[in-house]
C-alpha cells in the first residue's frame, strides 16, 4: 500500500505594516459597527412590527368615541381612534426611514469591507482569515 503524500502548505512569512495593520484594523471595527447596524435594523423591525399589530388591533375597535391610550415617553396620553390611527402611522413611517437609513450605512460598509478583503487577501492570501465566524 502506497501511503500518498499531502503537499504540505508552507505558511509565507510576510511582513506586515503599519498601512496593512491600519487596514486589518479597519476592516475589524467596520465589522462589528456593521453586526451593530444589523442588529438595531432588527430591532426596528420588531417595534415596526408591534406598531403594525397595534394598527390592525384598533381598526377592529367598533367605537369610534373610545378614547385610546397613546404612550408618549413615560406618559400615555388618550386620544380619539383616529388620532391614534394617524399617529401610529407617522410612527411606522419614521421607523420605516430609520430603517432604509440604516441599510444604506450597512450596504456602504459592506463596499468597504469588500475594497479591503480584496487588498488583503491580495497581500496575505491564505495566511489571514476575513470571513465572519459563524457561530
Amino acid at each position: 500500500m502506497a501511503a500518498t503524500m499531502k503537499p504540505s502548505v508552507a505558511v509565507e512569512d510576510v511582513n506586515v505594516t503599519f498601512e496593512d495593520q491600519q487596514k486589518i484594523n479597519k476592516f475589524a471595527r467596520s465589522t462589528n459597527r456593521m453586526t451593530e447596524l444589523k442588529d438595531e435594523i432588527e430591532a426596528k423591525k420588531k417595534s415596526l412590527q408591534n406598531l403594525q399589530d397595534a394598527s390592525d388591533d384598533l381598526m377592529m375597535f367598533d367605537d369610534d368615541s373610545l378614547l385610546i391610550p397613546y404612550q408618549i415617553g413615560d406618559v400615555f396620553i388618550s386620544h380619539s381612534q383616529e388620532e391614534t390611527q394617524e399617529m401610529l402611522e407617522t410612527a411606522k413611517e419614521v421607523l420605516q426611514q430609520e430603517m432604509k437609513e440604516l441599510e444604506g450605512r450597512v450596504s456602504a460598509i459592506q463596499q468597504v469591507l469588500g475594497d479591503l478583503k480584496v487588498k488583503l487577501y491580495a497581500k496575505f492570501g491564505n495566511n489571514i482569515n476575513l470571513e465572519a465566524d459563524e457561530s
